[in-house]
């Protein structure tokens, strides 16, 4: 059984950091693709930004400049560096990543997310 477990979310004030991580763990044979998602009361879930297991990365431009998504691919971890937050932010971060448990099979993953709060 694969799973996400993600850790880091809390209550900070606006300008301040926040750094959330994500684990993946169980049976598979490699971690592709992760990314950080969010999803604010009523507004759909939207990416933040990704990052590939060549270390490409992609961000929302809501948050360039600001977020810095890493990976560590021996521990199988990603890492979202939030710094001068905005109490728009204010969401659960939700990590996912594209899993290979077998050669020819590959299938997206979600964690349980996490809160990040911003207070003004």
């Amino acid at each position: 059984q694969v799973q996400l477990v993600e850790s880091g979310g809390g209550l900070v004030q606006a300008g301040g950091s926040l750094r959330l991580s994500c684990a993946a763990s169980g049976s598979f044979l490699r971690v592709d693709d992760m990314a950080w998602y969010c999803q604010a009361p009523g507004k759909e879930r939207e990416l933040v930004a990704e990052i590939t297991s060549s270390r490409s990365t992609n961000y929302a431009d809501s948050v360039k400049g600001r977020f810095t998504i890493d990976r560590d691919n021996a521990k199988n971890t990603v890492h979202l560096q939030m710094n001068s937050l905005k109490p728009e932010d204010t969401a659960v971060y939700y990590c996912n990543a594209k899993i290979a448990t077998t050669i020819r099979r590959a299938n997206t993953y979600w964690g349980q997310g996490t809160q990040v709060t911003v207070s003004s």
